[in-house]
């Protein structure tokens, strides 16, 4: 049997809203000169990163198949995201239903002994990124990526360091090699292909909006009151014991209640299933006359083994997973909690669900620090970092009214008038 053909596939992939219009770039890579064998990239309509960068890493091993489809191949796979390395190299469980079919897409293309995975800082995958990035500006303009426009391999290597010549010939002779390859691909590729969701061009936004648009449906945030965790600031999701209001929780809640009755504007409340929104809801609620609706989609993230313990105590026992939680929002909190983007993903079919049910009316929506930053941060189109900026302080109030052209509006952010 002949020796196997080593190769190098970098992908990316990557979401503008998150979830957002995406797309996802991948490329097959010589590790012999660094010459490149074959690029894909494609825009997806709208997805989260997580998925994005799937489906670039599914793209990358496809053409390894197509490349190589009668040769024994060792690939090593070079991606930034730590989740799907992660993941594919089976240290950490799939908890999300929409990630486990995309793995198992990826294994079944290549046998799982051919392919090692590894994780590399953005810096270093600039070619995938580029691709990737191309492919969504191409969905912008209502188009797919074309080989033939594509800047992207001006970002990657020639000759990498240490790099040795190849055993079949010289690395001038690899690289025409790959230039012909590159060539065959892009001939049999169309040119363009009908996007799957309208161009993100197609939105007008600020001053350039339609103005007469009807009564938005307008989200009042409540954040819960405070619970025994809150002043000692210890990690309290969904995944923990359900702490109730504390003393001074409820009378915070109850001045939410008595602003609310002032202003006469709430028409319906929804609500977390999480005790201590539950009890400012109801509140809130006694006082107005109305019912509270539950809503599963409005809890808290699920923080794994660091429910209940202090940001210093996370940092002593698991330092190096809450190194990588703060670095990317795809990582989620040890034992198995929810990262930022699974968060995100559930947040914004819920706000979804909710704007076509109270179209035109206003909604106190009662819920947690992370659901109510990521709804703020969607409707700013705010990169998932800006969670790690905003102050939300508790039965604090932030207002986000939607309009009928698919518009977001931020009213207001942490107002605490109420509590004085």
């Amino acid at each position: 049997m002949s020796a196997p053909r080593r190769l190098v596939v970098e992908a990316d992939g990557g979401s503008r809203g998150n979830p957002g219009p995406a797309g996802y770039g991948a490329v097959v890579i010589d590790p012999l000169d660094g010459g490149t064998l074959a690029e894909a990239a494609e825009y997806i309509g709208v997805a989260t990163n997580n998925v994005a960068e799937y489906k670039g890493l599914i793209a990358g091993l496809r053409a390894v198949k197509e490349l190589f489809p009668d040769t024994p191949v060792e690939v090593r796979v070079r991606m930034d995201s730590k989740l799907v390395v992660e993941q594919m190299s089976g240290r950490w469980k799939i908890k999300h239903p929409g990630m486990k079919p995309l793995a198992a897409e990826a294994a079944s293309i290549l046998p799982a002994s051919s392919v090692t995975y590894e994780w590399i800082p953005r810096a270093q995958n600039k070619h995938a990124d580029r691709l990737a990035n191309e492919a969504m500006d191409a969905g912008r303009r209502g188009e797919q990526w074309d080989r033939a426009s594509s800047t992207a391999e001006l970002d990657a290597p020639r000759t990498p360091a240490g790099s040795a010549p190849s055993p079949a010939g010289t690395p001038g002779d690899a690289v025409a090699g790959a230039a012909k390859v590159r060539a065959a691909m892009a001939a049999a590729r169309p040119a363009t292909v009908t996007p799957q969701a309208a161009p993100a061009e197609s939105v007008q936004v600020g001053w350039g909006s339609a103005p007469d648009l009807g009564a938005p449906a307008t989200f009042v945030l409540l954040r819960h009151g405070e619970t025994a965790l809150t002043p000692e600031k210890r990690f309290s999701g969904s995944g923990g014991r359900d702490p109730e209001l504390s003393g001074t929780g409820r009378h915070q809640a109850a001045c939410a209640a008595e602003a609310f009755a002032a202003r006469g504007t709430v028409e319906e409340i929804v609500s977390s299933p999480l005790r201590r929104c539950r009890e400012t809801a109801e509140a809130v609620a006694v006082r107005l006359g109305l019912e509270v609706r539950i809503e599963e989609g409005l809890r808290e993230t699920d923080f794994g083994v660091w429910e209940g313990l202090t940001f210093a105590e996370v940092r002593e026992r698991h330092g190096a997973d809450l190194t990588a939680w703060l670095a990317s929002p795809d990582v989620a909190p040890t034992g198995g909690g929810e990262s930022f983007a699974e968060v995100a993903e559930r947040v914004s079919a819920t706000r979804d669900r909710l704007i076509a049910r109270y179209a035109g009316r206003t909604v106190l929506l009662v819920t947690h620090v992370t659901p109510i930053k990521t709804l703020v941060r969607l409707a700013l189109g705010a990169p998932p970092e800006s969670l790690f900026r905003m102050e939300l302080s508790p039965a604090s109030v932030s207002t986000v009214a939607y309009y009928a052209d698919g518009n977001p509006s931020l009213r207001l952010l942490n107002d605490t008038s109420h509590l004085r």
